[in-house]
């Protein structure tokens, strides 16, 4: 991980990394979609949830190989440590004329719950980021500015301050909502201490963007754990990743020691 990535992160509490997934990669991963015969997307957007089973990780092999994909082991290494899990996964797919989701961050002063506990959060302790929570967001397809999926309010990870209720209702006329340019074959790693939604969709072409929600391994978001697929022999260090939480070194293995 760069340092320019790491000033971005804490700055703006999300980054993108383009041209991770080759055109092959990509061929691969849509076809796969296409061949689950999921109905056209309406009122739900999502799709291979997981817990309760293993998800689109079922898929198959690509699928179980963006786990612990080496381009976003260092940046989840920076931000959660040696010792995390994966918590939750879903896929977000869109048609033309599809509308926005609503603001909100899942931590910090803007979350339903948030007298929250050191640790499930953003914030800096002696030049170090504690933070709980990290989405990775892999696009299938191009998204972005014109075309919609993700967008959020940078820097909002760190403020003291709710969200303000007239930017919550009309985020499209604050100036501070950006919608990050996310090429086909790039991923997004973000905070869920950012206040973040889902852009309205404008582009000709369908999304498609798959989420992995990876927590340091002490917390969960909820009681049900995420499967191993039935159909795919996982690598040791993705074993670790659907662990059930533990106190990180003590009953939690660092992912970065031993085979991969």
């Amino acid at each position: 991980m760069t340092e320019v990535q790491k000033y971005l992160f804490d700055l703006q509490g999300y980054i993108v990394i383009e041209d991770v997934l080759s055109g092959d990669e990509l061929a691969v991963l849509n076809e796969l979609f296409d061949q689950q015969g999921l109905p056209p997307p309406g009122k739900t957007s999502r799709f291979g949830a997981a817990p309760d089973g293993a998800g689109f990780l079922q898929w198959g092999q690509p699928l179980c190989d963006l786990l612990d994909h080496p381009d976003i082991m260092p940046v989840l290494r920076f931000r959660l440590g040696d010792c995390f899990r994966l918590d939750r996964l879903y896929g977000m797919y869109m048609r033309q004329g599809m509308g926005r989701g609503g603001l909100h961050s899942d931590y910090g002063a803007s979350a339903r719950t948030s007298a929250v506990e050191p640790g499930e959060y953003y914030h800096p302790r002696d030049n170090e980021i504690v933070d709980g929570f990290i989405v990775v967001a892999w696009s299938l397809t191009d998204a972005g500015p014109g075309r919609g999926g993700f967008c959020c309010i940078p820097g909002s990870h760190k403020s003291h301050f709710r969200l303000p209720q007239t930017i919550h209702d009309a985020p499209e006329e604050a100036s501070c909502l950006v919608t990050p340019n996310a090429p086909a074959g790039s991923v997004i790693l973000f905070t869920e201490s950012l206040t973040h939604a889902t852009a309205a969709w404008t582009a000709g072409h369908e999304r498609r963007t798959l989420l992995y929600k990876y927590c340091v391994s002490h917390i969960a978001w909820t009681s049900r754990r995420v499967q191993p697929p039935t159909n795919t022999e996982l690598t040791a260090r993705q074993q670790i990743l659907l662990r059930e939480p533990a106190d990180p070194h003590v009953h939690f293995p660092s992912l970065f020691e031993g085979p991969s």
